[in-house]
């Protein structure tokens, strides 16, 4: 049996106008048909959403579905089952918040990928890249100034702060073993990271092209959280396909970026997002964050502003 969605306004993502007062009949999971109301077949279910706008489902190109706002004291409270549990309900958020689809760019394992796939838990359709890979010291390496790791070990997490190329070698293929669609790394530092500055270069260009070459030799495509100016050009003149963040654009890497059809994930709700939270829950967000999401801020919006878009 067919079943037909009677919409107040249709946006069929074509880039034609809206569509008043039409039907959309589905069958199985195929959309068969759009057209207005007398198109509804006389045996069919009807799901009544004329008060409503029907739209395709969105795509975010960057989530961390794993995480939860807490205190650094609360993530060392919290046991890995719990943080799995966690996990699911943000899956099903995103979706009922109307993404079908996620790229997650980091801490969610295969598990959650899978259970959404079988049907167990609601979900969008994810990309996952399991676990980012990060230098000592980098963004993604969780030790704290007093010794606590903030980093759960777990078996569906490969250990991925490492150094040198035989090392990341080895880690890009532990992280492709785990599950990722695509692999993530950290070519610069970052707001959160407790031991770095966003304008801090990550990783040598020998290790991002030994990361680059092993994930492209498996099929997958490399995402990388570059904020500094030095860590964004690294990235792209390795041939990562995407820049997340992107703060310190600069007129010559932006061109670059163009010609090579490197694409930028700006991501400009995430400064705006710690600077939320802390005065939300300060409790949640550590100074030294909150100091450098102030500073990046600006920045960031006028990095976007000029960048390969434009």
């Amino acid at each position: 049996m067919a079943t037909v969605i009677r919409c107040g306004t249709l946006i069929d993502g074509t880039g034609h106008d809206p569509i008043r007062n039409a039907a959309m009949v589905v069958e199985g999971d195929t959309i068969v048909s759009v057209g207005p109301e007398a198109s509804i077949p006389r045996d069919a279910s009807v799901i009544d959403a004329a008060h409503a706008t029907v739209l395709p489902g969105l795509i975010d190109c960057h989530v961390h579905l794993a995480t939860t706002p807490k205190s650094i004291q609360q993530r060392l409270l919290t046991p890995y089952s719990l943080m799995i549990a966690e996990n699911l309900v943000n899956a099903r958020l995103t979706l009922e918040a109307g993404f079908t689809t996620a790229r997650d760019a980091g801490g969610t394992p295969r598990g959650v990928k899978m259970a959404i796939d079988q049907g167990l838990f609601p979900g969008p359709r994810l990309r996952i890249s399991v676990v980012g890979l990060a230098q000592t010291g980098g963004h993604g390496d969780a030790l704290m100034p007093s010794g606590a790791n903030l980093r759960v070990p777990d078996p569906e997490h490969p250990w991925t702060v490492v150094d040198g190329v035989e090392a990341v070698r080895t880690a890009t293929r532990e992280v492709i073993r785990a599950g990722a669609d695509q692999v993530k790394l950290a070519t610069s530092g970052g707001v959160m990271s407790p031991s770095t500055e966003p304008g801090a270069t990550g990783f040598s260009p020998e290790e991002i092209a030994t990361i680059v070459y092993e994930a492209h030799a498996a099929g997958k495509t490399v995402m990388a959280h570059a904020q500094a100016p030095q860590g964004i050009r690294n990235a792209v003149l390795a041939g990562i396909e995407s820049i997340e963040h992107g703060i310190y654009l600069e007129d010559d890497v932006i061109d670059e970026m163009r010609r090579r059809g490197t694409y930028l994930v700006p991501t400009l709700v995430a400064p705006v997002w710690v600077l939320r939270r802390a005065e939300q829950d300060p409790a949640s967000i550590p100074p030294y964050a909150l100091r450098k999401a102030n500073e990046v801020k600006e920045a960031h919006f006028a990095s976007f502003m000029r960048g390969p878009g434009k």
